[in-house]
């Protein structure tokens, strides 16, 4: 009736409870009037409040699931595609596409992680902590706990029935997403400016501009972004409102329900954007192709090389470094120089060097486990394919 309409608001009614109660006890009577017994609004409050963030918990959980498979499906469109990783916004390795997309993965699996660990905190019932310091009357707090979903009764009345621990862990969790989130747009935004150019955005993800006829502006990757100050916000605006509270219960604690409804309502309705921004971009493989032997991708791969020739690292990392500044001087990449060219710095170098340099044959070498290349990728995409339900 309320979620229709059909239950006016009178201001002499104070809050929610007395409006129910009132409308229960004009249906039912007595039997209405009953409701409140063994009961503070103290307590059903925190009850409530529990249950919309569980509720709130398994809808993200959800979403993310949902993005994680979106990235994990871009393996049918990536297949084989290298690009560059950075450190420091500069081109560092080369690796499989695919490894970019499994470390969201990773990211939002940490997420899921932390979500579902607070929710098993957050999972014990105020119910039955009356004002705080709980009843006389025989009530059976097991058994409302265990109608309610709950694992148990909260140990402690004093504490439960003022305890926001759970929403400032929730809005933690919340803020990691967010920073993933705007992570990952940030990126994108990146890579679909012409100076990058490596990913096109869905037209239905993007905006023109009102006097610039060839934009094509990244804004919802751009709103994305700015909403995560919302969803770190609430967090840091639940510490401050919890800081000075003594035991147990005060009205501060109305101001709670802002920032947190604020914070579920901004993750979701960016959860339920991503995945299809994911699954809709397409990767400017020519581009990328064209430009992936700039920058001495392959430079590791070559110390890794005279690593193995018995080289020791130190040395091995300043001889490629010299060849590189030579390179640099030259206008050539490293697989342009020749074999007399390399023993000029290293005697130890002989025709095999070429099996590592260019960014196809770095990439092809890496092998530890969880690396960028073909055969460690591999095992991962399998492995989250089976862990997200992809791999019937």
């Amino acid at each position: 009736d309320i979620s229709a309409g059909k239950l006016p608001f009178q201001a002499e009614l104070e809050d929610v409870h007395m409006h129910i109660e009132s409308a229960l006890i004009e249906r039912l009577g007595d039997v209405g009037r009953k409701l409140h017994t063994g009961r503070s609004r103290n307590d059903q409050v925190a009850t409530d409040l529990k249950l919309y963030v569980r509720d709130s918990i398994d809808t993200i959980d959800g979403l993310l699931l949902n993005l994680q498979r979106s990235f994990v499906s871009r393996d049918k469109t990536d297949a084989g595609v290298i690009l560059p990783a950075y450190t420091h916004l500069q081109r560092a390795q080369p690796v499989q596409a695919i490894q970019y997309w499994l470390a969201y993965c990773e990211k939002f699996a940490r997420d899921r992680g932390r979500l579902a660990d607070c929710r098993k905190r957050l999972n014990v019932s105020p119910l039955g902590a009356a004002a705080g310091a709980g009843t006389s009357l025989p009530i059976d707090r097991q058994l409302t706990a265990q109608l309610l979903g709950f694992d148990a009764p909260a140990g402690n009345s004093l504490d439960v029935s003022g305890d926001r621990d759970f929403l400032i862990e929730f809005t933690s969790a919340l803020a990691l997403v967010a920073v993933h989130l705007s992570g990952w747009a940030e990126e994108w935004i990146l890579w679909c400016s012409t100076e990058f150019d490596m990913i096109r955005l869905p037209d239905a993800y993007t905006t023109g501009s009102s006097i610039m006829p060839q934009k094509r502006n990244p804004d919802v990757l751009e709103l994305i972004r700015g909403k995560s100050a919302r969803v770190i916000a609430a967090a840091n605006q639940l510490l401050v409102l919890l800081k000075g509270l003594p035991l147990a219960y005060n009205r501060d604690l109305q101001e709670d329900k802002i920032a947190v409804f604020d914070a579920i309502d901004t993750t979701v309705a960016c959860l339920e954007l991503a995945p299809a921004i994911v699954d809709t971009a397409r990767l400017n493989t020519d581009a990328i192709t064209a430009r992936l032997e700039i920058g001495f991708l392959d430079a590791t791969a070559l110390m890794e090389y005279l690593i193995g020739k018995q080289v020791p690292m130190r040395s091995a990392h300043e001889t490629v470094g010299r060849l590189v500044a030579h390179c640099e001087s030259q206008h050539l990449a490293l697989a342009e120089l020749s074999l007399d060219q390399f023993q000029q710095f290293d005697q130890s170098i002989d025709e095999s060097v070429f099996d590592v340099l260019g960014t196809a044959n770095a990439v092809a070498i890496l092998q530890s486990q969880g690396a960028g290349g073909p055969a460690p990728v591999a095992v991962s995409l399998a492995r989250w394919k089976h862990d997200l339900g992809l791999d019937n």
